[in-house]
């Protein structure tokens, strides 16, 4: 048996104490302890300990400075169970005592993954681009059950979809005016899939794009791309094969065939290369 002979604040955590104890008429220290289990355990000086009891305190600090490791990271912004077993475990923290303190935080109401899940879309809506299949796999990459993440994913709306996609649309379409409409929807598409948006939304909108289509902003298009063609081919093609080679461009670039047979007639009226 040890006698506890005193115990002291540490210099550099309040929370935790000193305790010294002796065997004998011998004084030495015996262990550090957190303020939570010196109060459950109600150490006290003079106190007799058995080596079990001993064992006991020092697993149960040792649980609790790994169950303060997971408050700490918890304080930044609320986590996923698996996130949090993940940094424990990084932490080196024993296994066993990782499920004691995942269910202590549960238990506290600390962790909840369905929270978490809705928490997590409702961020992601108002904070990116992304489209809830992309929000969805991020969640279940995180550790939320697929059920969960399809529940929580509802919160992601039809209306709150269209709102972000006509958004997306309308500022690549801006970035992108002098390429071809076709090919601005082309690319617009597949950014919109790669964001995680359904194919139906996406092609909801696109066809609302292309009703509101802009005939001018089409014109200066190909404009722009026909004399980009005309430059690089001018130099060692004339006539019939120079006509055929930017038709064959601009087809590629996306205009339709009137369109392209209505530029290359107005630069044949008023240049010299055709």
């Amino acid at each position: 048996m040890r006698k506890i002979t005193r115990i002291t604040t540490q210099k550099k955590n309040s929370q935790r104490y000193n305790v010294y104890v002796s065997e004998g008429e011998k004084e030495s220290f015996g262990f550090g302890i957190d303020e939570t289990i010196l109060i459950e355990f109600q150490l006290r000086k003079g106190m007799e300990l058995d080596e079990a009891t001993i064992t006991e305190l020092l697993k149960k600090d040792i649980v609790y400075k790994s169950y303060l490791l997971a408050i700490n990271f918890l304080s930044y912004r609320m986590r996923s169970r698996k996130e949090i077993h993940d940094y424990l475990l990084q932490k080196e923290v024993e296994p066993e005592h990782i499920s004691m303190i995942l269910d202590r935080l549960s238990n506290e109401n600390l962790i909840d993954d369905r929270q978490f899940a809705e928490m997590f879309v409702r961020t992601r809506m108002n904070t990116s681009s992304k489209g809830p299949m992309i929000i969805k796999k991020e969640l279940m990459e995180k550790g939320v059950a697929p059920k969960l993440a399809e529940e929580a994913i509802q919160l992601y709306t039809y209306e709150a979809q269209y709102k972000k996609v006509i958004k997306l649309v309308q500022k690549k379409l801006q970035q992108k005016r002098k390429d071809s409409f076709r090919k601005q929807l082309q690319n617009v598409q597949g950014t919109l899939q790669q964001k995680g948006f359904s194919q139906d939304i996406i092609q909801t909108v696109l066809d609302e794009s292309r009703d509101g289509k802009d005939v001018s902003e089409e014109w200066t298009a190909i404009i722009y791309q026909g004399e980009k063609l005309l430059k690089k081919h001018s130099q060692k093609l004339t006539g019939y094969e120079l006509k055929q080679k930017i038709k064959e461009g601009l087809y590629r670039k996306g205009f339709t065939f009137e369109l392209i047979h209505q530029f290359v007639d107005e630069y044949d009226k008023e240049s010299d290369h055709f």
